[in-house]
């Protein structure tokens, strides 16, 4: 009878160990499928706010350059009005820069 015993607790072992490497199997499998689920969600999320970077980009691009056109058709209507007023001040401006880019230079040293 002992032999019996030590021969079904063996079986039975067996099993149980059958059993948890099954279900180990089974929840590694569940654990990749939900890993690879997050991964498409995530890409699909990540694409979206891409997508909605690109379109509010385009939108502030589209306003920028409109005034960057209505700007620069302010400064060419001026300085058609007064040629030696905005040369004054363009020679100024360039004066004053010259003056800060040297003093720079000169801070460096």
């Amino acid at each position: 009878m002992p032999a019996n015993s030590v021969d079904y607790a063996a079986d039975e072992t067996k099993a149980a160990v059958n059993s948890a490497a099954e279900a180990a199997t089974k929840a590694s499998a569940d654990a990749q499928r939900s890993f690879a689920e997050a991964a498409k969600r995530l890409e699909r999320a990540v694409s979206e706010g891409i997508e909605q970077i690109r379109a509010q980009t385009r939108a502030y691009t589209d306003t920028a350059g409109e005034q960057l056109d209505q700007a620069q058709q302010y400064v060419t209507e001026r300085v058609k009005e007064r040629p030696l007023a905005a040369t004054g001040a363009a020679l100024g401006v360039g004066v004053l820069i010259g003056l800060l880019l040297a003093a720079a230079s000169s801070s460096r040293r």
